[in-house]
């Protein structure tokens, strides 16, 4: 039961930092101001949210050891991994989401 309400909150935060990363995509878009450093930025920020939500569901899969493993800490410290992960693969070049959104949103800055 606990670790279902820890899952459910986990999934929960990532919902959270997804929308709120796709808040800042729009509100950076919508102003005439923006910078291109900012926007790309923000499209690898958005990018590395999107890689974390795929990879969190292979860490699930994986067990734990048991004896030194498992526990609440364990769980933290997976999730934090696979965000910073998701980062890391997106500033490493990525898989090209933020090159598609970067290129969208300088159009509708410029359009």
């Amino acid at each position: 039961m606990q670790t279902q309400l820890f899952n459910t909150a986990q999934t929960q935060i990532f919902d959270a930092q997804a929308q709120a990363a796709q808040n800042r995509v729009s509100s950076i878009a919508s102003t005439s101001s923006g910078n291109r450093a900012v926007l790309r930025e923000k499209a690898e920020d958005f990018e590395a949210v999107f890689l974390s939500q795929m990879l969190r569901p292979m860490f699930d899969t994986v067990p734990t050891d048991g004896i030194t493993g498992g526990g609440q800490a364990e769980s933290v410290y997976r999730g934090l991994m696979v965000e910073e992960m998701g980062k890391s693969i997106s500033k490493a070049g990525g898989i090209g989401i933020a090159d598609s959104i970067y290129r969208e949103l300088i159009k509708l800055q410029e359009g």
